[in-house]
């Protein structure tokens, strides 16, 4: 009996051990090199800035990605854009909101364009126009040589009305993959590094690859005299700026690197502020097996409840246009979780999107000594 027992046992292990190193997975995990996680410590230093933020409805939706706020009839208006696909104009005064449109996608990336249309980034559909008349057009969902845009995420417009985004994957599309979320989970795991920076013109309709071989990048703003973007590098804790005129033209340099977590969106604030979102404190896991992809391998093997997966931690900070950080605000407990970034149109308040969050949230930084 006990031999029988043995035996079952033997089975049971060596078929638990051909699951975990020969079962089908959707990654290829590739080695990086990690930089030393320094937690949250000198500039990164913890605080409650960020806790106890005005919130502003958007009904029964969530995820509030990304805001784009301009004054209409003297009054602040923010839109946001959702999971959902929905787009949602908030009065930031009396505090209602309407749906104004939905992209049939998932609605990440938004700004306004000098003509007044609400230009879209949808991981699912491409990169997307917004009209007064709340008419979508599709503007681009392939770049050169019919490469299918597979997760668009995040944009800004230059002054002669380029506009440049990032496609997070071109491996791992957001649709195929189920959601966002899922599918940059697969990438971030992988480290394949296939993601890449785009940009549509619109006077020729072409849409051109300008930086590629990234890991998850997410985040576009451009420089203050339209030289250069800022890109946020999700995969690998780090903001590069990539030159666009002069003599760096077509070249990068990073300005900002082992950021305590994964930076998100960047948008352009005041007076030369960059704000940027860090949806989730770094993953030890993820770190830790860098160097050893059969571990992450591993991994996409477990169940989804054991997978890494991110923390709920809300920080956002700014940085001037070279990368030094001019603020940091943090809430520990995450009444707002999963940050995405951050918008200062300049009426005193700090708009803040979330992955995840069922209102918009917004910080008073009125009397705010930036720098100083």
């Amino acid at each position: 009996m006990q031999k029988k027992i043995l035996f079952i046992f033997v089975i049971l292990l060596l078929a638990l051990i051909g699951y975990f190193s020969f079962w089908p997975i959707q990654i290829d995990p590739q080695p990086w090199d990690a930089p030393k996680d320094n937690g949250y410590t000198g500039v990164f230093a913890p605080n409650m800035a960020l806790a106890g933020l005005n919130s502003l409805s958007i009904g029964e939706h969530h995820g509030p990605e990304d805001v784009a706020a301009r004054l209409e009839n003297g009054r602040m208006i923010a839109y946001t854009s959702t999971q959902s696909g929905d787009i949602i104009r908030i009065d930031t005064v009396t505090n209602t909101h309407k749906v104004i449109a939905n992209t049939g996608g998932v609605a990440l990336g938004i700004q306004f364009d000098s003509r007044g249309n609400l230009i879209i980034a949808d991981a699912n559909k491409g990169l997307l126009s917004l009209d007064e008349s709340r008419e979508i057009e599709l503007l681009t969902n392939r770049a050169e040589n019919d490469s299918p845009i597979l997760y668009a995420d995040e944009l800004d417009i230059s002054e002669d009305g380029k506009i440049f985004f990032s496609d997070a994957s071109t491996k791992f599309g957001a649709e195929e993959a189920g959601s966002s979320l899922s599918a940059s989970l697969l990438e971030i795991s992988e480290h394949g590094k296939t993601g890449r920076v785009l940009v549509y013109d619109p006077s020729d309709g072409s849409t051109k690859t300008i930086m590629k071989n990234l890991s998850f990048p997410n985040g576009i703003a451009m420089c203050p005299d339209y030289a250069c973007i800022l890109v946020a590098e999700t995969g690998e804790y780090r903001v590069h700026k990539f030159w666009l005129t002069g003599e760096k033209a077509g070249t990068s340099e990073i300005i900002i690197d082992n950021l305590p977590g994964f930076p998100d969106n960047i948008n352009r604030g005041q007076d030369g502020r960059y704000w940027i979102g860090l949806t989730s404190p770094r993953l030890p896991a993820l770190d830790a097996s860098a160097q050893k992809p059969f571990l992450r391998a591993i991994g996409q093997r477990l169940p989804k409840l054991m997978q890494p997966a991110p923390k709920h931690y809300g920080f956002v900070l700014a940085i001037d246009v070279d990368g030094n950080v001019i603020a940091q605000y943090q809430d520990p407990s995450a009444q707002y979780p999963l940050t995405t970034g951050a918008t200062e149109p300049g009426d005193g308040w700090l708009y803040i999107g979330s992955l995840s969050a069922s209102y918009l949230g917004r910080k008073n930084i009125e009397h705010e000594r930036f720098g100083q």
